[in-house]
C-alpha cells in the first residue's frame, strides 16, 4: 500500500512539473525576443591634445571634437593616459549617465574586444594621423610610440597631414588597399 501511495505522489508531481513546463514554454514563445545590445566596439579614435589624451568610440563625437576642441560629455581619469596624462573619454549623449558599458572606456582599458571589422584613428602631437584595422596594433603603438610596420602617405590627411597606415606581421607585405579605402570613406575624401 505504501508503494502504491508513493507511486501516486510521484506521478502527480511529475504531471504538475510537466504541466507547468509546457505552460511556461507557451508563455515564453509569446514574448518577443530582445535583441542583443549593440556593443559599439567597431571603431576607436584617440587624440593627444594639449597635454591630455582624448578617446572616442563614436565618429561623430570625434569629428565634433576636432572642430571645436572640446567635448560636451566626458569621463575624466587624472593620470589615466598612456604616459600619465589626463585621460578624457568623449561620450555620446546617450552614454553620459552610464557608469559602465561604454565601449571606448572598456576597449581602452582592455576589458572589451574590438569587432572583427574594427577601424581606428590616432592623432599624435607630431601631427601625424595613424590608421588601424586592429585594436591590438593601436594598443601597441600607444605603448611603444612607433609602428614597426607601416604604409605612409605624406600629405594625404584631411588637413594635409601625413597618414600612417599601421600594419603588422600578418599584413606587412600587402598594400593596405581596404584600409586606405575605409579611411577615405570615413573622412569624406
Amino acid at each position: 500500500m505504501k508503494k502504491l501511495i508513493a507511486g501516486a505522489v510521484i506521478a502527480g508531481a511529475l504531471m504538475s512539473v510537466y504541466g507547468c513546463q509546457s505552460t511556461a514554454t507557451k508563455q515564453e514563445a509569446a514574448k518577443p525576443v530582445a535583441e542583443a545590445p549593440k556593443l559599439n566596439n567597431d571603431d576607436l579614435y584617440e587624440v593627444a591634445h594639449e597635454g591630455r589624451y582624448y578617446v572616442f568610440d563614436d565618429f561623430k563625437t570625434y569629428q565634433s571634437f576636432l572642430q571645436v576642441g572640446e567635448t560636451s560629455y566626458r569621463k575624466v581619469f587624472i593620470g589615466g593616459g598612456p604616459h600619465g596624462e589626463t585621460l578624457v573619454h568623449g561620450l555620446r549623449g546617450k552614454d553620459k549617465k552610464k557608469l559602465s558599458g561604454i565601449a571606448g572606456v572598456e576597449m581602452f582599458a582592455g576589458k572589451m574586444e574590438a569587432a572583427e571589422d574594427f577601424y581606428g584613428e590616432m592623432r599624435g602631437e607630431d601631427g601625424r594621423l595613424y590608421v588601424f584595422n586592429t585594436l591590438e596594433d593601436m594598443e601597441d603603438l600607444r605603448k611603444v610610440g612607433e609602428a614597426p610596420y607601416r604604409f605612409t602617405q605624406i600629405g594625404a590627411g584631411p588637413q594635409g597631414q601625413t597618414v600612417v597606415f599601421v600594419l603588422n606581421k600578418s599584413n606587412k607585405k600587402k598594400g593596405p588597399v581596404a584600409l586606405v579605402k575605409r579611411f577615405k570613406e570615413m573622412n569624406g575624401m
